[in-house]
């Protein structure tokens, strides 16, 4: 016989019940152990006739694809491949990539008579409560922040980026980073409108016996209504300002023996002052970080001097935090960055399966509730070691688990390809889970 292949093995095709993501049965577990497919089937509109799917089909098999890896509508073939995982989880029926396409849409229709957006959000509400309380905390720090989504559909519009998509609206809470809420936005509408309502949005998603303490923020919250509101509120904040010619003013005005440098030759220095805008009610902070610049000026930039600047609007008392503490602590807000990333390209929400913005909308808001289980799970029933981890990282330790499902004396099994102890860490994410109690 003539060889044929560079190794000698054989490709046969098995009808044996096998998956390589044995792990997503444990996510499957928690989803469902939160509440997840009541509520969905609750919540959302009913198909409107006894053959279509239940609601719960289409996010539970979104959820699941966006967990798993998936990015696009037709991933769910991957979903549909994997049979044998499917039953053993209770998905018996995967629908395809058209009638999930024409679901959304449905789904997104603000005329419509079945517009699901504002159920799906009550779902992601009652889920990030019961993840809320779990953690043991009432206090919390809100990071606002919109992030583009470039998307070259039939109705999206261009951003000022100069890119054409949708510019949603985030808020994640800092301390347990669930997304508290989405505000999905056309492309051309400014991240500076709409930041008081969504303040007062996050502040009402909020359980009972827990609230925003802490807000920060880049300068497209440097609005005077909503800083006013967060003073009324008690919240202490931190906001990057708008250089302004009043804010330009103060910092040409702060003589030189006022800048500290953090360490000698450090290439930057710290300095503060008393500011006000026309329509806040109070003075506030604003604490300036001045750096060298390096190499040429552009032609066209307005002459600043040697220095590059950057300042902080803030109501930290002085007592509370000295002014590098306080640019550290609002520099600490990139990390919502960091869950930015993680939800667009961790959870393939960095681009859009629909040309209609309803359609999307609805597709975005489901992989932030796939994105907050996601997070649920590892902090509240995995081991602590798993609390830092991407979902990239969780899969290739916890989801992609090659394994078996066989029937056994009437009962389903999944026989897993790990070593003992890894089988016994699998076995208690699973009690954990069971063992969950959540307030009524």
């Amino acid at each position: 016989m003539i060889k044929q292949t560079v190794l000698g093995f054989k490709l046969e095709r098995t009808d044996e019940g096998l998956t390589a993501h044995g792990g997503l049965a444990l996510m499957a577990e928690y989803n469902r152990r939160l509440g997840l497919r009541e509520w969905v089937d609750q919540l959302l509109p009913g198909s409107g006739s006894n053959r279509g799917y239940a609601p719960s089909v289409f996010v539970e098999s979104l959820v699941m694809m966006l967990q798993g890896g998936g990015r696009h509508l037709e991933d769910l073939r991957e979903l549909d491949s994997e049979g044998a995982l499917m039953d053993l989880i209770g998905l018996h029926k995967i629908p395809d990539s058209d009638t999930t396409g024409d679901w959304l849409r449905r789904m997104g229709d603000p005329e419509g008579e079945q517009s699901g957006l504002t159920g799906l959000g009550a779902v992601r509400d009652r889920i990030t409560h019961r993840i809320l309380e779990q953690d043991g905390r009432t206090e919390y720090t809100l990071d606002a922040d919109a992030t583009g989504v470039v998307a070259e559909k039939r109705d999206a519009k261009w951003t000022y980026k100069g890119n054409q998509g949708y510019m949603p609206m985030l808020g994640f809470l800092f301390e347990t980073p669930v997304c508290l809420m989405d505000e999905f936005r056309e492309g051309n509408i400014s991240p500076g409108s709409g930041q008081l309502a969504f303040y007062e949005g996050c502040k009402k998603k909020m359980p009972a016996g827990k609230w925003i303490a802490r807000y920060r923020a880049d300068s497209a919250s440097y609005v005077a209504e909503l800083i006013n509101q967060l003073e009324l509120d008690g919240v202490r904040w931190a906001i990057t300002a708008d250089q302004d010619s009043a804010v330009k003013a103060l910092i040409r005005a702060i003589p030189e023996g006022e800048w500290k440098e953090p360490k000698a030759g450090c290439g930057y220095a710290i300095a503060e002052g008393v500011h006000t805008m026309n329509k806040t009610d109070q003075a506030f902070r604003l604490v300036i970080k001045r750096e060298l610049r390096h190499g040429q000026r552009d032609l066209f930039e307005e002459a600043e001097g040697v220095y590059f600047y950057h300042a902080v609007a803030s109501n930290w008392l002085v007592e509370e935090k000295n002014a590098f503490a306080v640019l550290a602590w609002h520099n600490q807000r990139g990390q919502a960055e960091n869950f930015n990333k993680e939800l667009k390209i961790g959870f393939g929400m960095e681009q859009m399966p629909c040309g209609q913005f309803g359609a999307n909308a609805v597709f975005f808001r489901i992989g932030v509730i796939a994105y907050n289980l996601f997070i649920g799970l590892k902090r509240n029933v995995c081991p602590s070691d798993c609390q830092s981890q991407t979902i990239g990282t969780f899969r290739w330790r916890l989801i992609q688990v090659a394994g078996r499902i066989v029937r056994h004396a009437g009962r389903m099994i999944l026989r897993l390809s790990v070593d003992a102890q890894r089988l016994l860490a699998f076995e208690e994410i699973r009690r954990r889970s069971f063992r969950l109690s959540f307030a009524t």
